[in-house]
């Protein structure tokens, strides 16, 4: 955790062709004390890993703290974090692991609110494929699915397969997305298996089309699978902005913390009636609301970063990350706590 003076991040310079963004307009930035303005992009709004963005805003949190938030979104990780670090949002709702990613590259980012200490996505093998691969020791040869090149399920793809003896070059991640595309390249033979999150997965196998290889929608499925805690969705920001800003932050930070905080005492039914009817991607409230009880574990109670969680981070990136495997990494600069201590 970060308490000393920082360095000042390096802001990619360009502007995104992001219709979602377009709208928004460039100079409509963030303030730091009264009608605070900022604007979120998330690494896809209607996926149960990134549930707390969405439902912050159901709970009226947001404005109960003063503070007028935008959410946008984009089927990826990673092309949210680009949207951080070209300056067309504040903040980003997406994996924890970004921040030392960036840090090698020179851009200093960091997780102010820790949602997980979970990765909640699971490695889904189809009907089809399910015979020939049993494990990630199988994945040679195979065209696997993640959300996007470069993103968090790439990583997670790449470390299983390094970890069970697989070369990063002897399989094909193929960037499908999430929802429906993921269900229908998966349905078209384009990849034999892939990794995704909830609502997708209870989608897959209520429609019998896929079956479960390895699951990390629990701290004992992180462990089993990545050898400890594995700190995934998060609020990150950019430290120059986080420091310039930080009434504004600590307002976001509230209003997170408090959700994190209802999401422990309401059943996942309670929590699906909350969220758009929409996010259940035409599988009905009863199989969304299993989709939410299956993630729930994943999710912290108060925002705070998960003991070793960071280390678990970098283990896990340098297996396969040639950018970060010979990398000196400062991991008290990818996260702070200052936020949501105050918070609780």
């Amino acid at each position: 955790m970060r308490t000393s003076t920082r360095l000042p991040a390096l802001v990619v310079a360009g502007v995104l062709a992001l219709t979602s963004l377009t709208a928004c307009g460039a100079g409509d930035s963030a303030s730091g004390g009264k009608g605070d303005k900022v604007k979120i992009m998330v690494g896809g709004l209607d996926k149960v890993i990134y549930m707390p963005a969405m439902l912050t805003e159901r709970l009226g949190y947001f404005e109960e703290e003063g503070v007028s938030v935008q959410l946008l979104t984009e089927p990826a990780g990673v092309q949210a974090e680009t949207a951080l670090v070209s300056g067309d949002v504040q903040g980003t709702v997406g994996f924890y692991d970004h921040t030392l990613d960036l840090q090698v590259k020179g851009k200093q980012v960091e997780s102010v609110v820790q949602f997980s200490q979970a990765p909640g996505e699971v490695e889904i093998v189809s009907v089809e494929a399910a015979g020939e691969v049993r494990s990630a020791k199988d994945f040679k040869g195979k065209k696997l699915g993640v959300t996007g090149i470069g993103s968090s399920t790439d990583f997670l793809t790449k470390y299983l397969a390094v970890s069970n003896g697989v070369k990063t070059s002897e399989f094909t991640p193929v960037a499908v997305g999430a929802g429906q595309t993921f269900i229908s390249a998966l349905q078209q033979g384009s990849i034999e298996g892939g990794m995704t999150t909830d609502p997708t997965v209870a989608t897959i196998l209520d429609k019998k089309l896929g079956r479960i290889l390895i699951d990390m929608r629990t701290p004992e499925g992180s462990e089993q699978a990545l050898g400890g805690p594995y700190p995934s969705s998060s609020l990150y920001m950019q430290t120059e902005w986080v420091d310039s800003h930080k009434e504004t932050v600590q307002k976001l930070a509230n209003a997170f913390v408090r959700t994190l905080k209802w999401m422990s005492t309401h059943s996942a039914d309670e929590i699906a009636a909350k969220m758009p009817a929409d996010y259940a991607q035409g599988g009905g409230k009863a199989l969304y609301a299993q989709a939410i009880k299956s993630t729930l574990p994943m999710f912290t109670k108060d925002g705070v970063m998960p003991a070793d969680g960071p280390a678990t981070v970098e283990r896990v990136l340098k297996a396969f990350n040639p950018n970060l495997k010979n990398a000196e990494v400062d991991l008290a600069k990818t996260y702070t706590t200052e936020f949501v201590e105050k918070a609780n």
